[in-house]
């Protein structure tokens, strides 16, 4: 059997999507895990739109979607009272998921999993990275197994998602810096009580508050308390039960929780996510409270982004310089996070003194003012949904001026959109496919750009003629993709295999466009194109 060109340490959903990503580009990797088998327990439950963005992309948004629950509300609950009822606002960031889907993160690794083995990739349990030592040509690693045996391999390329504690990160010399603030107590129940599933609920009961994330399972909730962790099951159940009914101001009933875990909060994070031939990712590079549901997002964020720039280096369409740009992207993103979600856990724990006094004030206010609530809604949406953010100041995205998107930015629609436009539509179709996009907007007297087409980096797709030998071209007869993009008679738009924007310009630049993000730059054949009239 070939060997790996690719070792991956850790099988958790950051661990399968990078593996899956690979795998999906023809990359041969193996994935080694110290479990002795798949998580039973779920730590994370919010799968937000940006993700789920990227999962339709990569194939699985299918296979997710019936497994989790919608949520598009957050309600703040005091002595009996709703005080508020925020809604969703994504009219700022148009999306096809304008909600959170709460889904056990058990469900969705099961979903990554048959991914990666749909790509003919084996897990390899009670596997663990024991040591490393890498050189200018590759990482050598120690991998312990289960029966006690050691190995020792030599791989090209080694990816850390081996979680907190990881050994790959300890191994390179890499230190999570950050603060470590309050202690927590996760607890999964199910509570009779009249609560809409389709909101998080956060419940003030005076001295913090506990917050209330619904299960897809009718009834079933995970349960934050904020401010008490002490105690076996049934004394966390009773608590649970008797903090719910003294807020609510009505009976509640709490089951012996399933699950409980008491866990420190920590917003911590490394400044590298690469040394030479190793990198780290999700929980390896940082880890966030969990009040916003950032944890799993940001890290299969991080999996993707990195997945596609290593199989180009891999498979030898790109220098190895395209891989400084993960650590270069990513590090700020997780410092942005690490930001957000600081400000998310001191809303959730509620730990003022005067907040029983303001709440009902300010929450008040904010109800009765609809343009000040849908503004806050708008920021509350921004914070966690991971659409907002950018990669403007990366090395690959260049500098554009006009109207439309810019380069760094998300190229994303909404439901409406695919609706009612069959260039959005047939778009969508192209971005699923795992190579860089080239779109070219051409016009009646604008000869077709010819760039190379090597089945494995770039695909012209997007042209406002078909004529001669080239193939039918993609529909825009509302102009609305022309309009997203600015796109103008014979200039062009690049989008990256995780469907940002990487730069646009008129057709003379193309080639040092294609040049600065390391692909070929000169005419092999006429691409494909598409109508914009």
């Amino acid at each position: 059997m070939p060997e790996a060109a690719v070792l991956v340490a850790g099988a958790g959903p950051v661990g399968l999507v990078v593996a899956h990503e690979l795998a999906r580009r023809g990359v041969r990797v193996r994935v080694v895990d110290a479990a002795p088998g798949p998580a039973t327990t779920s730590r994370a439950m919010a799968t937000h739109a940006r993700t789920l963005e990227l999962f339709d992309q990569i194939g699985l948004a299918e296979r997710l979607l019936p497994l989790g629950r919608k949520v598009e509300h957050f309600s703040v609950h005091q002595r009996g009272r709703r005080l508020v009822r925020f809604d969703t606002n994504y009219d700022a960031l148009p999306t096809r998921f304008p909600f959170s889907l709460m889904v056990d993160q058990v469900l969705t690794e099961r979903v990554l999993r048959e991914g990666v083995a749909g790509q003919g990739v084996d897990i390899e349990w009670s596997v663990a990275v024991a040591g490393l030592e890498q050189d200018a040509d590759g990482v050598t690693v120690r991998l312990r197994h289960g029966h006690g045996g050691l190995e020792t391999v030599r791989v090209p390329w080694l990816v850390g998602a081996d979680g907190g504690r990881s050994v790959v990160r300890k191994s390179l010399g890499l230190r999570l810096s950050g603060d470590s603030t309050q202690t927590w107590l996760n607890a999964d129940v199910v509570v009779d009580v009249d609560l809409p599933p389709n909101s998080n609920h956060l419940v003030h009961t005076g001295a913090g508050a506990l917050l209330l994330v619904p299960f897809p399972e009718p009834g079933k909730w995970r349960v934050i308390d904020t401010v008490d962790h002490e105690g076996d099951a049934e004394t966390v159940r009773a608590r649970i039960e008797a903090k719910l009914t003294g807020a609510l101001r009505k009976p509640v009933s709490v089951s012996a929780p399933t699950w409980v875990s008491v866990f420190t909060v920590q917003q911590r994070m490394i400044e590298r996510m690469r040394v030479g031939r190793c990198f780290v990712a999700g929980d390896a590079a940082h880890v966030h409270s969990p009040a916003s549901g950032q944890g799993m997002n940001t890290g299969l964020q991080d999996g993707i982004n990195l997945a596609w720039k290593l199989a180009d280096v891999v498979r030898g369409h790109a220098t190895e310089t395209l891989l400084d740009t993960y650590g270069a992207e990513r590090v700020p993103i997780g410092a942005t996070l690490l930001r957000s979600t600081r400000t998310a856990t001191a809303l959730v724990a509620l730990r003022d003194t005067l907040a029983p006094v303001l709440l009902p004030l300010g929450l008040g206010v904010v109800s009765r003012v609809r343009p000040l609530k849908r503004k806050i809604e708008g920021k509350i949406v921004r914070g966690f949904c991971g659409l907002g953010l950018n990669y403007r100041d990366s090395p690959l995205s260049t500098v554009a001026t006009g109207s439309g998107w810019q380069p760094g930015d998300r190229v994303g629609c909404t439901e409406k959109d695919v609706a009612e436009s069959p260039g959005w539509r047939a778009l969508l179709a192209q971005l699923r496919d795992p190579r860089w996009t080239l779109l070219h907007f051409a016009g009646p007297s604008v000869v077709p750009l010819s760039v190379p087409d090597t089945a494995v980096a770039l695909r012209t797709v997007l042209g406002a003629s078909s004529t001669g030998d080239h193939p039918a071209p993609l529909p825009d007869p509302d102009g609305r993709l022309h309009r997203a993009f600015g796109g103008t008679p014979g200039s062009y738009a690049l989008i990256r295999p995780d469907g940002y924007l990487a730069a646009r310009g008129p057709a003379d630049t193309l080639p040092a466009t294609l040049r600065r993000v390391g692909l070929p730059a000169d005419p092999v054949r006429p691409g494909v194109h598409s109508d914009a009239g």
